[in-house]
């Protein structure tokens, strides 16, 4: 969310972008402070030897047997010059690479979370992982920490992440840290081996510690005075002279929202919007070509709003449908030219809201089921679904829906003599879109026969004869997603469960597998900003982080306030939509990481 940060802290943009952008601001000027006093974490040099490895580019320093040939020519034209460059420092010398054994360096550290530090000496203790983490990935070293009273085995985390913060900040204990706990992790880390830089956070306690030599220190107190609203930290380096900070604390509600969930952006933030308890949403869909977002609210109105195209953007108002009484809402879809669709039953048929277009121009539509025991009337209590439409070159309309079975129905041009037929045409769709201005639909895997393979097949809708295209994966899960480049010519991006864990993705240039923990429910797939590849986004177990799985190392992408009951992410652009159990809606901005928009039920009076 860090999207205007200061210059000055533009070197942990990364670590505070897990932050929204108004808590990133209010905890970055500690980080810039408690980095200065921390110092940096020096790379292997030459000073620290290692097994020689060639040259690894040029030095002004160096012994003359390393002084590049082109340099000794001053020598031979210009002698006093040679001089001059030498005694300036302005000579080119080659600079040698030594091997260092993998893991040989890391950062390592362990935080107080008894009762010393609880409350708002936790907001240094956070600030200092954004300072220790950031300092680790600039010297190339594994970055590993933990709280002292929490068992090892279960709670030591790698790299910083949303969910590692969140299991961080709920892992609170009434025990003070004593030499037991610092024992065990000594143990469980291999810490008396090589203690390279490993960090105590904690009170002065644990100065009485045994076991902490070599270890590195700091110590956060609270000013016992009327008023006072700051923290001192003594940063006590192992082997640098001791520095004192003083932090002067954000504004008390910051502070709360630091401490409990620091993810959460200010409800009051640009694209706010509060409900009504009647118009709480209870579900959203993205649309057909993945432009719009449709919000189906509880008192069964369905709006299609504009995604709004940055973060600073105006939230423009949505087009709103409320049915009649006694109609029921099945579908609804997006036009981009043709607007709001919705689908509902009315007695014994079923009825479009909004019309459709035809050759002859636009008409209302009512439909029966071409089979009546094949049709998508939602059990009660069941939520809408999706509707996907398309307009062929004649002008005529064409419409499908993809019920909560999987089941794919056609809708039939509106008759001018009544109504006009819906029939299921899939009996197994695991996803339907727009792509290409195509309306396309993932079958899931068949038995077509003896001798023939159980696979995927993507659907081109609305042709005849029925175009099908082979996809090698056999579970049938799939998502459609945004790329903006370096998709499937056909699907664009396409991501499709081929076994429990692996996922394949279809590119242009071939089929990359990802592999996704257990009990990671994916809920999308993307291309993020370059040079990233493109992976997958799944919702963690505990229902609030959400992390980007690829070639490359997983990592965090947003953690919402509360346990998300859905989620999805548009296959239009780079948009990550989830709905939590307490009725928030966000729609997050996968490029710049940021809000572009947030609902939340109103508070009852």
């Amino acid at each position: 969310m860090t999207t205007a940060l200061p210059p000055a802290l533009r070197p942990w943009a990364a670590q505070l972008s897990l932050f929204p952008e108004d808590l990133a601001r209010h905890l970055g000027p500690h980080v810039a402070r408690l980095s200065a006093a921390v110092g940096t974490l020096r790379p292997r040099g030459e000073a620290e030897g290692g097994e020689p490895q060639g040259y690894d580019g040029l030095a002004r320093r160096g012994p003359f047997e390393r002084l590049l040939v082109s340099e000794w020519l001053w020598a031979l034209e210009a002698p006093e010059e040679l001089v001059r460059r030498a005694a300036f420092g302005e000579l080119s010398f080659l600079k040698p690479a030594f091997h260092q054994p993998q893991g040989a360096r890391r950062t390592v550290v362990l935080l107080d979370v008894g009762p010393d530090q609880l409350g708002l000496p936790r907001i240094a203790h956070l600030a200092l992982l954004v300072v220790l983490a950031r300092r680790a990935e600039a010297a190339g070293a594994a970055f590993t920490w933990g709280a002292l009273q929490t068992e090892p085995t279960h709670a030591t985390h790698s790299g910083l992440g949303g969910t590692s913060l969140l299991a961080w900040l709920e892992a609170r204990s009434t025990t003070p840290v004593s030499s037991q706990h610092l024992a065990a992790w000594r143990e469980a880390l291999d810490l008396s081996r090589a203690p390279e830089d490993v960090w105590l956070v904690g009170s002065s306690r644990l100065s009485r510690l045994d076991g902490t030599e070599g270890m590195s220190r700091v110590e956060v107190s609270e000013p016992m005075e009327p008023g006072a609203h700051r923290l001192t930290v003594d940063v006590r380096p192992s082997a640098r002279v001791p520095r004192s900070v003083v932090l002067e604390l954000p504004p008390p509600e910051d502070c709360l929202r630091l401490l409990r969930n620091p993810f959460a952006s200010n409800q009051q933030a640009s694209g706010w919007m509060p409900r009504k308890a009647d118009r709480r949403i209870v579900k959203f869909s993205f649309s057909g070509d993945g432009r719009r977002v449709l919000l189906f609210s509880a008192n069964g109105a369905v709006e299609a709003m504009a995604v709004p195209h940055s973060p600073r953007a105006t939230v423009p108002k949505p087009r709103r449908v409320q049915v009649p009484r006694g109609q029921q809402v099945i579908a609804a879809g997006w036009r981009s030219s043709g607007g709001l669709l919705v689908f509902a039953s009315h007695l014994d048929g079923y009825v479009m809201h909004g019309q459709v277009h035809t050759p002859q121009g636009l008409r209302k539509a009512r439909y029966h089921a071409a089979d009546d025991s094949k049709q998508p009337a939602l059990a009660p209590g069941a939520l809408p679904v999706s509707l996907v439409s398309w307009v062929n070159p004649r002008g005529q309309e064409y419409l499908w829906l993809k019920d909560g079975k999987g089941r794919l129905f056609s809708l039939a041009p509106p008759s001018p003599m009544g109504t006009s037929a819906l029939s299921l045409e899939e009996e197994a769709v695991s996803s339907m879109a727009e792509v290409h201005s195509l309306p396309l639909c993932v079958l899931r895997p068949q038995n077509l026969g003896a001798g023939r393979a159980i696979i995927s097949r993507l659907k081109v809708l609305g042709e005849e004869p029925a175009r099908f295209v082979p996809i090698n994966a056999r579970h049938g899960d799939a998502y459609f997603g945004y790329s903006p480049s370096g998709a499937h010519p056909e699907a664009g991006l396409l991501a499709a469960r081929d076994n429990d864990s692996d996922w394949k993705l279809f590119l242009d240039t071939g089929v990359s597998v990802i592999t996704v923990p257990e009990r990671h429910r994916v809920v999308g797939v993307v291309q993020p900003p370059v040079p990233s590849p493109p992976g997958l986004i799944a919702l963690h177990p505990e229902q609030r982080a959400f992390t980007f799985f690829s070639s490359q190392a997983s990592r965090t992408l947003a953690v919402a306030s509360g346990p998300v009951v859905q989620a999805a992410a548009s296959h239009g652009q780079p948009v990550l939509g989830w709905l939590t159990q307490a009725g928030e809606f966000v729609l997050w901005d996968l490029m710049e990481q940021a809000v572009l928009y947030r609902s939340v039920q109103e508070a009852a009076a």
